[in-house]
């Protein structure tokens, strides 16, 4: 029969225009040969027709950066539950995944827009949708992302364009964890204790030394987490996820620390994290926490897969996994009980002598003195790959706990510090009238106020001395128990001595400023008077000019030391404001009145 040229032109147009209105799922990072991610706007737009194509997905957004963007957040559940209630109800997992909290390594961003694509659009690997609800924020630091540029990480080996590593206000969100400055770290806190999520993954690409592994991980295995966590992380997870990123071509390895920066041949060291870090600090509220460090010399394609098959795995280990809900609920009755306050509780951990050896896959390099700059300079050689034995200092001691009260209490001149901690989550309440207790608390000594700022803050170091008091509280004074799911938080926070206390952030600063002086001829008198009156002030003197020779040559200083000694001198200068209820009798009575 012979065709109709008119007939064949119209169908052939019909189906080219049927075509065009056929969406693409390519992602914008596959559409652009792999070496370009989105930016903001694309990124928003590719996740709301990924959602708009799906009942199983919905787009929403936890809240709003310094310069009013939302944050976006993905949720997949295989009914289309996108609540709290109806998630937990279902007897899910949920597995919460956030990317872009540093831009400028946004691997995690473009994996798991694949990811989530592929599920829902081509049907691939939904079987982990039959027990997993998962939560993804492809950018956490939506401003330090459009702050876009191919300038950005002059170690990377793209993408092409990438974000800036801080927020609009210079702030490192993943140092902001515990003392949440942010507006960002505001709202995922707000996030996070919403949805209590059963596993956390984070995404990053690292700095350092070259090396042949293309992604390392780290976990809270070495201190400072429930041994009922860890052992699950070392016998139910790694071991799995190990074997599977092995098979896919892509070995890995803890997080690369070298002993001597740059130089594998010095050793590789762990590290005990501390709650200013997003894994620590979600390790700090019993739940598994992994860090994904891509190498940022590896080809961004690489990096991408990668953290894409990371995290596929991590659904297959969830998927078949019957211990972790358990587990988790147990710790979580722990850590709110009388018994977890009975042993002390560790605030700094120090590395011991202790090594393994273990086979570290490296490449070759030499080291040279640079005629430039007069330091070591490496050159690495990535097209000779070779394998070192090398010491591995994974061993861990603590080097300063703490018994932990019954409960805090802080006065209201400082509800901004309980208004801070509100943000974990935490239980507390006031006290009605005032009240004179006692409490526990510290002086500190030997303060040194940093010489710069830090995240935008002057940070503090210092010694401490506990002393025992009783100390009127006003009303509105808050009480904050210690038997609560939170309370490694609660005692990172408030106990100074840990490395990311707010006392170290400069939140009680103004405590160290003496505001009263003397004038050197009312304290000559003064002084001259106190030795005749004590003898035993001229031993006390030469003993601290002995420690202290410089002091020696300083009149004023010298004055200063007797004016310390008199009752004039301030009795709250170096004085924690926060106190400490020991007595648990004692805080039952506070909890009655």
């Amino acid at each position: 029969m012979k065709k109709n040229p008119f007939v064949l032109c119209f169908f052939l147009l019909f189906f080219f225009k049927t075509a065009d209105s056929i969406p693409s799922w390519k992602t914008y990072y596959e559409s652009h040969q792999k070496q370009q991610t989105p930016d903001y706007n694309n990124t928003i737009e590719f996740s709301k027709k990924l959602a708009a194509n799906s009942s199983l997905l919905h787009f929403t957004s936890f809240g709003q950066s310094h310069e009013n963007r939302d944050l976006p957040l993905l949720i997949l559940d295989k009914n289309g539950n996108n609540t709290v209630e109806t998630v937990k109800s279902s007897g899910n997992k949920i597995l919460m995944i956030q990317a872009a909290i540093h831009p400028g390594e946004p691997a995690g961003k473009d994996a798991g827009l694949i990811l989530f694509r592929d599920m829902i659009i081509h049907g691939k690997h939904t079987e982990y949708l039959e027990n997993i609800t998962i939560l993804f924020i492809p950018i956490v630091n939506v401003d330090g992302h459009e702050r876009f540029g191919p300038y950005n990480r002059i170690n990377q080996n793209g993408p092409k364009e990438m974000g800036w590593r801080t927020n609009a206000r210079n702030i490192n969100l993943n140092r902001d964890y515990l003392k949440a400055d942010s507006k960002e770290m505001r709202a995922f806190l707000k996030l996070w204790h919403h949805w209590e999520p059963d596993f956390f993954i984070d995404t990053h690409s690292t700095n350092g030394g070259d090396y042949q592994y293309t992604l390392t991980w780290a976990m809270e295995i070495y201190g400072g987490t429930d041994n009922r966590l860890v052992n699950w992380k070392k016998e139910k997870y790694l071991p799995a996820v190990e074997e599977k990123m092995e098979a896919d071509g892509y070995p890995i390895f803890p997080y690369v620390t070298y002993r001597s920066w740059h130089d594998p041949r010095s050793g590789l060291r762990s590290w005990v994290g501390n709650p200013m870090y997003s894994n620590s600090y979600v390790s700090h509220l019993n739940r598994p926490a992994l860090l994904i460090e891509t190498h940022m010399l590896k080809p961004y394609e690489e990096r991408v897969h990668a953290t894409h098959q990371m995290i596929l795995h991590t659904l297959d280990v969830l998927h078949h996994d019957t211990a972790l809900k358990s587990v988790i609920e147990k710790v979580d009755k722990y850590t709110a009980s009388p018994e977890f306050r009975e042993t002390p509780f560790p605030l700094l951990f120090e590395p011991t002598t202790d090594s393994v050896m273990v086979d570290f896959l490296g490449v070759e390099y030499i080291r040279k003195e640079s005629t430039l700059s007069g330091g070591d300079w490496f050159i690495y050689d990535s097209t000779q790959p070779t394998t070192y034995q090398v010491p591995y200092f994974n061993s861990h001691r603590v080097s300063e706990d703490v018994n932990l009260p019954a409960a805090y209490i802080i006065p209201p001149a400082y509800k901004n510090i309980a208004d801070r901690l509100a943000l974990h989550n935490i239980e507390m309440y006031q006290l009605r009238e005032p009240q004179k207790i006692e409490v526990e608390t510290y002086r500190f000594s030997e303060v040194e106020l940093s010489g710069r700022s830090t995240e935008g803050r002057q940070t503090a170091s210092f010694k401490v001395n506990a002393l025992t008091e009783m100390r009127n509280f006003p009303a509105q004074s808050i009480i904050l128990p210690i038997e609560q799911r939170q309370a490694r938080i609660i005692a990172h926070a408030l106990e100074p001595l840990a490395p990311g206390s707010f006392a170290h952030w400069g939140f009680f600063n103004a405590v160290f400023e003496r505001v009263e002086y003397f004038e050197s001829y009312v304290m000559e008198e003064m002084a001259r008077e106190m030795l005749s009156n004590d003898p035993s002030l001229k031993n006390r003197l030469e003993k601290v000019l002995e420690k202290n020779p410089a002091m020696a040559e300083n009149p004023y200083a010298i004055l200063s030391w007797f004016y310390e000694q008199t009752p004039y001198y301030d009795q709250q200068h170096n004085l924690y404001p926060v106190g400490r209820v020991m007595d648990t009798l004692y805080l039952e009575e506070l909890e009655r009145f």
